[in-house]
């Protein structure tokens, strides 16, 4: 790799912490140098708990501490941070790795803009590196971080004595520093060289989905193909389109209802646009969410969050304590999104659904599909509350047409009859007749004893399979119930419950009174 940042024997790989792409070129990096030293920027006195954390990946752990002020820090060790991939290449080719940062308290948070790590990709990982280093040639100008820089620089000239290639992975802006202070012979800065009271913990599933640097589903599929060469094309505008797709195939199987290939291209277009006007190249997965709710709804925006914060490898079981962190604990700079999901009634619910929580579905939807049905199986009470009163409407509604179709317009003479007719009356005097037109509504005898409603045909494909393949004829169980038949996607299929099952109608007939169809 030409243009590499070298002091002597040593190779320097600035990267941004948490971000794929730096990560990406640690390993190309890692490949064409095959180092045999590594040194990273966590100090020596976290070495334990975090070398503990990393042996754990891909399950994800958190390593804290309290400082003199009594406040907690924490630090995540995720797979997509550049310095951990470096260390577990190390442990796994067994060479010798090195903490070389100095231990720190009340380190003031930065947020300094950083250009987007995505260029890399379309201009080179070193060009990225020498423009920014152009533009801040000096380094940081805080007390803290030049005493880190200086005892880095120490450490470092003393392991280029040791070893022929040594590999160093810090942050970005830390290397115009670093350089300066190996020009010039280090000595060691006065420092903490124990910590009490480190600990570790398994991170909890629900933190997972909040505070990873990376989103949740690139973190996931750069763990599954990280010892295969598959690595090398990562790229986040593909997986960002990989992750809408998916969620449309769910939305699909929870809705049954299909976003066209022009929604899904107005998303990308919008997503993009409002990354571009934040001086972003790809849009952050916050802005994937809000362009699916525009383009779509709350219920595609859902499925949209629930794949991209899935990360796949975590576990309810854990040798570690399990921490739950928020955004604020680490200080991240969080956006909040509420979902309204729509739900197709036209009431509310006489009696709240029990247990529908998205973490026991997950946990407990085998053994729920698997009783199902064991003995016996009826409608679900409060939702044939909102189907018979569906079909009330749709009577009422069908009556209604059938009157107006037998309304009779007729020019006013002696009787005003059932009303005037305001929009005939209107048009004969823009057209200069100046008469006044009627209504003669003849009404309409009959009742309606049955409602057949299709939402979709269900054509069988070239194959013979159906969406819809599960037919079932019900008897009104009460006076006030209707006999059904209808064809719906198979009971058991989808669990929102211990007993309850979800399914999706491709069309339904109902008829009243019961025991109709018997």
């Amino acid at each position: 790799m030409g243009n590499r940042i070298e002091w002597g024997n040593i190779v320097f790989l600035p990267i941004l912490h948490g971000k794929i792409e730096f990560t990406i070129e640690l390993k190309k990096e890692w490949d064409e140098l095959d180092p045999d030293c590594v040194a990273v920027e966590y100090p020596e006195t976290l070495k334990e708990k975090i070398v503990r954390a990393i042996r754990r990946l891909p399950l994800l752990s958190v390593v804290y501490y309290r400082e003199s002020s009594g406040e907690f820090v924490y630090l995540l060790i995720e797979p997509t941070d550049a310095q951990v991939e470096a260390i577990r290449l190390a442990i796994e080719t067994k060479i010798p790795f090195y903490f070389i940062d100095r231990d720190t308290e009340r380190y003031p948070l930065d947020r300094s803009p950083m250009p987007d790590p995505y260029s890399i990709i379309r201009i080179g990982y070193q060009l990225y590196c020498r423009s920014y280093l152009d533009i801040y040639p000096k380094g940081s100008n805080l007390a803290e971080d030049i005493l880190r820089e200086k005892h880095m620089a120490y450490h470092l000239q003393r392991l280029s004595k040791q070893y022929k290639k040594i590999l160093f992975i810090c942050g970005l802006s830390h290397v115009p520093g670093i350089l300066k202070y190996m020009d010039k012979p280090q000595a060691q800065v006065i420092g903490r060289t124990k910590r009490k009271g480190v600990g570790i913990a398994h991170l909890h599933e629900d933190s997972s989905r909040e505070i990873l640097s990376e989103m949740p589903y690139l973190a996931g599929i750069y763990e599954k193909i990280r010892k295969t060469n598959k690595w090398r094309h990562l790229d986040r505008i593909k997986i960002n389109h990989q992750l809408i797709r998916e969620a449309a195939r769910n939305y699909y199987k929870n809705n049954k209802e299909e976003i066209s290939m022009t929604q899904i291209k107005n998303l990308h277009r919008f997503a993009r646009n409002w990354a571009l006007l934040q001086g972003r190249l790809v849009p952050d997965f916050y802005q994937l969410i809000i362009a699916s709710r525009g383009v779509a709804n709350d219920n595609f925006a859902y499925e949209v969050w629930e794949k991209g914060s899935e990360y796949p490898f975590q576990t309810n079981r854990s040798e570690l304590p399990v921490l739950r962190l928020r955004g604020e604990d680490l200080f991240l700079d969080e956006k909040k999104i509420r979902f309204h999901k729509r739900i197709k009634s036209l009431r509310k619910r006489l009696i709240p659904v029990p247990v529908r929580n998205r973490f026991l579905r997950k946990r407990y939807g085998k053994k729920w599909a698997k009783e199902f049905g064991k003995y016996t199986i009826c409608s679900y009470p409060p939702e044939d509350v909102i189907i018979e009163g569906f079909g009330d409407y749709i009577k009422k509604r069908a009556l209604q047409i059938k009157v107006e179709e037998n309304v009779q317009i007729v020019p006013f003479t002696c009787s005003i009859m059932d009303g005037l007719d305001i929009r005939e009356t209107i048009r004969s005097w823009i057209q200069g007749k100046k008469r006044l037109y009627v209504k003669d509504e003849r009404g309409f005898k009959g009742k309606i004893g049955s409602v057949v409603l299709i939402f979709d045909p269900d054509l069988p494909e070239k194959d013979g399979k159906e969406r819809y393949p599960w037919r079932v004829t019900w008897l009104g169980e009460h006076e006030h119930e209707s006999d059904m038949a209808f064809y719906s996607t198979p009971a058991g299929e989808v669990m929102d419950g211990p007993g309850i099952s979800k399914c999706q109608y491709g069309g339904f007939m109902l008829t009243y009174p019961p025991m109709r169809v018997y």
